[in-house]
């Protein structure tokens, strides 16, 4: 599939909206509901969905949330996604609070070989106080659990907030000195109501300073053919990688090859622009397959050539929080 001049392989799947954490930078700071369970897209209507995609070009999956470990029955779902003709690789994000070695075992034996996890700090204490979950050492064995079991790449998100966990970068930085794993700094996106504060957003170049501070200067890795959006570095004689995303300080739209599909069964060409195509609706009221193709297709014409986030207007910040999105 082709849109703005871009080859769109890459669909973003959230199974749901829902989340046993409560990131000070994801949930909004007011009261909020989650989308009733009839509004959510089932299993079966999911898999069609995709299924129709990978005929149009889709190649790699990652399953998002909220978090999809919370949904029910997530696994006979994976394995029937895992069975898609023509989907080469399936990914999941997540924040590893559910997952046990069995669990992870299970996984692998589906196929998929790729997790992401999300962590932003090595501090228990402060662990608790960023997702509002005392669940350490549940997603540090999770981690180390899936690095033992074979899952290659481990990848790891850190949001780095001024005044949070920006005394943290370097900590989480030389993980990548004694394991395989890929520590990527993702600058935070301002969306919804959210409770992070303009002046604690810290930009890729001020997190790349302290890192080459202390590590030494960072050697640019080569990108490989299912690398995403992150800017690839390792330091000198480490086995991992250290990464960073930059959608404020260094958009990469022109390099976007992705489609999201949300919990409420809407196509979403780009994360930070608020434009959605429902294809729920239309599939729910007996729509065919050559319909829903012409309505992914035609969400497609909408992907934006960049986005407008960093001139942070009103009419440009995303409405919706980053849960009920997937990210």
């Amino acid at each position: 599939m082709i849109a703005s001049n871009r080859t769109i392989n890459y669909l973003r799947i959230s199974v749901t909206d829902r989340c046993n954490f409560r990131c000070l930078y994801c949930v909004p700071s007011s009261p909020f509901s989650v989308i009733e369970h009839k509004k959510i897209a089932r299993y079966e209507e999911i898999l069609r969905i995709t299924k129709l995609a990978c005929e149009l070009g889709i190649t790699k999956v990652r399953i998002t949330g909220g978090e999809p470990f919370v949904r029910k029955d997530i696994f006979s779902f994976l394995n029937r996604l895992c069975a898609i003709e023509n989907l080469k690789d399936i990914s999941i994000t997540t924040n590893g609070a559910l997952l046990t070695r069995k669990k992870i075992e299970q996984l692998t034996s589906f196929g998929i070989k790729r997790l992401n996890f999300s962590l932003d700090t090595l501090d228990p204490v402060k662990f608790s106080q960023i997702t509002g979950r005392d669940r350490f050492k549940q997603v540090w064995e999770s981690i180390f659990a899936s690095h033992e079991l074979g899952i290659s790449p481990v990848k790891i998100n850190a949001v780095i907030l001024r005044g949070i966990n920006d005394d943290e970068i370097e900590n989480l930085t030389a993980l990548t000195l004694k394991y395989p794993f890929h520590i990527r700094f993702i600058e935070y996106m301002p969306m919804g109501n959210s409770a992070v504060e303009k002046q604690q957003q810290i930009l890729t170049q001020e997190i790349r300073e302290k890192i080459e501070s202390r590590f030494g200067k960072l050697v640019p890795v080569e990108r490989t053919f299912n690398d995403g959006p992150a800017k690839k570095f390792q330091i000198s004689g480490a086995r991992g990688i250290v990464g960073f995303i930059t959608p404020i300080s260094s958009h990469f739209c022109s390099e976007c090859n992705r489609l999201r599909l949300t919990s409420r069964g809407t196509l979403r060409p780009c994360l930070l622009n608020n434009y959605e195509k429902n294809i729920l609706n239309p599939l729910r009221n007996g729509a065919s397959d050559d319909e829903l193709k012409k309505i992914i297709l035609s969400a497609l014409t909408k992907k934006p050539a960049f986005h407008g986030l960093t001139d942070q207007s009103s009419e440009n910040i995303p409405i919706s929080h980053m849960t009920s999105i997937g990210g």
